[in-house]
């Protein structure tokens, strides 16, 4: 109980700052299209060719590992995803005629954004929140598992690296906490597949 609070800290605020980094470039990328577009997803394209946990691992071993490096590191390596995601409802919401309507009307390219492009986006972008949230909990554990850890925190990583070397006598000190991150993870997916069947018109569509 007490490790849940480092590990489920560091999966909300990786997956909330990663799907504001991930928004913002997504969001820019698809409404403006053209060069724009074509400039910030090769920079995309650059963070995923190469493995997320390496480059996380990376990052944190560079710097002091903290909460708060490796939270960071693991923003970093999680919102080419959710860029990716918001950009191609951009470009789809971008050509509508509410769009276009709201540049008759003089509205600036910021309040569109904001007001038109990114509530369309919602529903798949709170679906992929939520499995990161699980993702960065995953990230998090190997990292701690390899000693990248916060030495004054104390995380579910943490305590299944700290009874790896008593498996044979205390299995329990690193069972314990690894069932708690299987149940949390695949809590955290349930819920994921539960708001894409919630969020996602075209599958209610099918249903009904």
């Amino acid at each position: 109980m007490h490790g849940a609070r480092v590990s489920l800290r560091v999966g909300l605020f990786s997956a909330l700052f990663a799907g504001l980094i991930g928004t913002l470039v997504g969001s820019v990328s698809g409404y403006y299209a053209g060069w724009v577009d074509d400039v910030l997803m090769r920079i995309t394209e650059a963070f995923q060719t190469v493995p997320s946990f390496l480059t996380a691992l990376m990052i944190v071993a560079l710097f002091k590992p903290t909460v708060t490096t490796i939270i960071v590191a693991i923003s970093i390596v999680s919102w080419p995803a959710v860029a990716r995601l918001v950009r191609a409802e951009a470009l789809r919401v971008r050509g509508s005629d509410f769009v276009a309507a709201c540049v008759t009307f003089g509205m600036s390219d910021v309040r569109i954004i904001l007001t038109q492009v990114l509530p369309n986006c919602l529903a798949p972008l709170i679906v992929m929140v939520s499995v990161m949230i699980a993702s960065a909990i995953l990230i998090e554990a190997g990292l701690s598992f390899l000693g990248l850890n916060d030495p004054s925190q104390l995380s579910w990583g943490t305590m299944i690296a700290t009874g790896r070397d008593a498996l044979r006598s205390a299995w329990y000190m690193s069972t314990i906490p690894g069932i708690a991150i299987l149940v949390t993870v695949l809590g955290i997916n349930l819920v994921s597949d539960g708001l894409n069947d919630a969020l996602n018109p075209n599958l209610n569509q099918r249903q009904s």
